[in-house]
């Protein structure tokens, strides 16, 4: 898989971060939405590991971008950012957090009883059966897709029903990436790299979103010099997707990135 796709004409100002790990290509409806008006990079992490992919997506953004550049990190990609700009902060102009996991242990515990509560029992029987599977590590790439699909569904509050344009996810580098990104969760190690960033942050996030606010707004408060939370109402974990919640989406990211239509 290539690793980069571009949208507009350069100078590319902007990267679209995508989440998963191991989800290329579920920004491309952001980047093709903003491309008009700014030059786009689409990164593709394609790394089975953070130091990976904090490299990976630093060489993308030094070889085609044009630095500093203000990165949007969506979910997994939020924190993959954040890690970025606080070790190359000479890339990054601003960072712009959207649907980012909570950054302390404390808040996680709950996320994924609030999705299953978001299923009806058949799903969510299925759910639990796939995700034990997934941690197991004997779930192939149908599976773990079926698995995104039922959590695309827990993530959202009114979705509408466009295609999404994933790539062939990896069941790899999720099981991988995310069991570091999760030690460095609870020893405390992710939050601390708040220290050395020295751009604006600003988070968005939606109300119906699982991972909860709280956790992205309180410790990042305490973390960061520069940095402001916007809450989206009647919004999910995709709110590009959020019939309610789409348009403030994206007037908040125009404003952030100082695009306009």
């Amino acid at each position: 898989m290539n690793n980069l796709r571009t949208y507009g004409r350069a100078p590319f100002n902007i990267a679209l971060v995508h989440g998963g790990p191991g989800a290329p290509g579920e920004m491309a409806p952001v980047a093709r939405e903003l491309a008009s008006e700014i030059g786009v990079l689409e990164p593709l992490q394609t790394a089975d590991s953070i130091d990976g992919q904090v490299e990976e997506l630093k060489n993308v953004l030094e070889t085609h971008g044009n630095p500093p550049l203000i990165l949007v990190g969506f979910s997994w990609g939020a924190w993959l950012s954040f890690i970025l700009a606080a070790q190359y902060p000479s890339l990054v102009k601003k960072l712009v957090l959207v649907s980012s996991p909570p950054f302390t242990e404390k808040y996680a515990a709950q996320i994924m009883e609030t999705r299953l509560n978001h299923l009806n029992p058949e799903e969510k029987q299925e759910a639990i059966s796939l995700l034990s599977a997934i941690y197991s590590g004997s779930a192939r790439v149908n599976r773990f897709a079926r698995f995104g699909d039922l959590m695309d569904k827990a993530d959202s509050f009114a979705p509408l029903h466009l295609d999404d344009e994933i790539l062939p996810c990896s069941p790899v580098i999720y099981q991988q990436v995310w069991a570091e990104a999760g030690k460095m969760r609870s020893s405390g190690e992710l939050l601390q790299f708040g220290e050395k960033i020295q751009s604006p942050v600003v988070a968005v996030h939606g109300d119906y979103d699982p991972h909860p606010a709280a956790g992205i707004q309180e410790p990042l408060s305490r973390a960061l010099k520069d940095f402001r939370f916007i809450l989206l109402a009647n919004c999910g974990h995709h709110p590009w997707f959020e019939r309610e919640a789409k348009d403030s989406f994206y007037a908040e990211l125009r404003r952030e990135i100082g695009a306009h239509e």
